[in-house]
């Protein structure tokens, strides 16, 4: 994780929530928790077991350790909505996945009443987007909690919530990127590379291709997708392969890169290259950009 500091979240407000649920209808919430964050905070906690008037599946149970006599003659959905829409209409309202989401609209739905009006801002897909190693796996609520160093007591509504909202504060820290931009941000395209075999990364160059005879390897994270990149250049004559070494002719490394250039944060790949050109081997590195125009200016169209 980089060492960043904190942001400025003196004006930063959000309410986390998180539920349980009895059996697998959604709608069967048996426990709510609610955190209100203010200042990046934690400013208001609430949590309540409910009685879903239906049954519970043991497979529930054996996740959150909820049975149904716990439930007895707590309130019904219906008597605490009101209570949940006091706390989240009008707001950001963060919980980890859309599970929780989802179940709060059922809820609401199974009773006929009306939905609440609030930003619903996923944690867990904020996550993916600022850990680069969390953005295909990794990325449930204890993990994540693990990564940042907090603890906390896993499937409790509260406890929950609570984690929710410090893995959402933990990544506007670590993104340096404020609650307003994640809004916006949080359904975009996930700009890390998942690790194909290399089977999916190599390919032939087309020999009728300008660059034919060119040997390409890419690094760091593109704006298209690796499996692109590499049909891209190999329809302009390059072999593509997935590592550097002494038949590497051309490195491109991706723009998102350029600030991260001092010593060691270069890619191993990106070291290997600079080493074997000091040496004297004919290889050129160039950016992601670079690359496209050249592909561009040989008759190639970009999607």
């Amino acid at each position: 994780m980089r060492n960043h500091k904190p942001m400025d979240i003196s004006t930063m407000q959000f309410v986390a929530i998180d539920v349980e649920t009895a059996n697998p209808n959604m709608g069967s919430i048996c426990q709510i928790g609610v955190a209100k964050f203010l200042n990046g905070q934690l400013a208001e906690e609430w949590s309540t077991f409910i009685d879903p008037e239906e049954y519970f599946s043991s497979a529930n149970i054996s996740v959150h350790g909820i049975e149904p006599y716990m439930v007895k003659g707590q309130p019904k959905f219906p008597d605490i909505s009101e209570h949940i829409r006091a706390f989240i209409e009008g707001t950001i309202c963060v919980c980890h996945t859309h599970f929780d989401r989802v179940a709060i609209s059922r809820a609401y739905l199974k009773y006929n009443l009306n939905t609440i009006e609030t930003f619903w801002l996923d944690s867990a897909r904020v996550a993916r987007r600022t850990w680069d190693d969390c953005a295909w796996k990794g990325y449930g609520l204890a993990n994540i909690c693990r990564k940042i160093g907090y603890e906390f007591k896993h499937h409790d509504a509260l406890e929950d919530a609570k984690a929710a909202g410090y893995v959402l504060i933990a990544a506007i820290n670590e993104s340096q990127t404020d609650i307003d931009t994640w809004k916006r941000l949080v359904d975009k395209r996930i700009y890390v590379e998942r690790v194909y075999p290399e089977k999916h990364i190599k390919r032939d160059g087309n020999p009728e291709g300008d660059l034919f005879g060119e040997v390409v390897v890419f690094t760091g994270k593109l704006d298209i997708s690796r499996s692109e990149a590499s049909d891209l250049a190999a329809n302009v004559g390059c072999q593509v392969d997935q590592g550097v070494t002494k038949r590497t002719t051309i490195l491109v490394v991706g723009d998102q890169d350029v600030m991260k250039l001092a010593g060691h944060e270069k890619s191993s790949k990106h070291r290997k290259a600079e080493k074997l050109a000091t040496e004297g081997q004919p290889v050129r590195i160039i950016w992601e950009t670079d690359f496209k125009a050249l592909v561009l200016s040989l008759g190639n169209c970009m999607e």
